[in-house]
């Protein structure tokens, strides 16, 4: 995991770039800040790969600030002015992202950093696709004192809960509650059938039965697609759209 740190004097621009980390698989959010000095703090005590750094910032700019840390971690630098483009590629940074930034922007951003980390990744072959799960999988789960097995065909939809999921099960009359995250399940669960479209939200793509806008129907249930998922969402919708 590319473990980052996002640093930005402005809230939008910090919420935004969360919002992208949370795309992308290979990423761990440490944490976001608002100033170098905040930022200078969380190195102190955590381990970190690669900072997005924005470059005009009160107090300390950003390139001021990469002057003074020891060469442990890479820096992407953000920023509106492109004329910083140069300073910033003297001090080694990994990439030069400027506002506003949109996604596919930053994930070459994060791949160049990756590669950075395990240039060796770069020389090897692609793997090899995941093999498609049969529809008959399944998963054990812990609810009601006692362990579950559930097949994966069964499953609807799964609701995040704080430190709990609910499980919507085909046929069933309720939920089944399990304390777990909805992370886990989404590492778990076979991407080809299973798609993330809300912080509190994992759809089966085989029980949708429509979809409106930005709101999925799957009988009686309504499950919205937040932002930050929309553009996945939709790409996987387009694939198995007939033209």
């Amino acid at each position: 995991m590319l473990r980052c740190l996002l640093v930005d004097d402005e809230p939008l621009a910090l919420r935004l770039l969360a919002s992208y980390v949370e795309r992308v698989p290979f990423m761990e959010l440490v944490g976001t800040c608002r100033s170098a000095l905040e930022a200078l703090e969380v190195l102190q005590r955590e381990p970190v790969d690669v900072l997005f750094l924005d470059v005009q910032m009160p107090d300390l700019t950003g390139v001021e600030f990469v002057r003074t840390l020891r060469p442990n971690a890479l820096v992407v630098f953000t920023t509106a002015y492109e004329q910083y483009a140069v300073e910033g590629f003297d001090l080694d940074a990994v990439d030069y992202l400027v506002k506003p930034i949109a996604f596919d922007r930053f994930l070459k951003a994060a791949q160049k950093a990756q590669g950075r980390l395990a240039p060796t990744a770069e020389a090897a072959p692609p793997p090899a696709p995941a093999p498609v799960r049969p529809a008959d999988d399944f998963i054990f789960v812990k609810a009601d004192y006692h362990t579950q097995r559930i097949n994966l065909r069964d499953i609807r939809y799964l609701e995040g809960l704080k430190d709990y999921v609910k499980i919507h099960l085909a046929g069933a009359t309720k939920p089944l509650l399990t304390l777990n995250s909805l992370r886990a399940f989404e590492e778990r669960l076979p991407s080809q059938e299973f798609v993330r479209v809300h912080r509190s939200f994992i759809v089966a793509l085989g029980w949708i039965d429509s979809i409106r806008t930005n709101r999925i129907y799957l009988g009686e249930a309504v499950i919205p697609v937040g932002d930050a998922y929309t553009e996945a969402f939709h790409q996987r919708i387009e694939q198995r759209n007939m033209h």
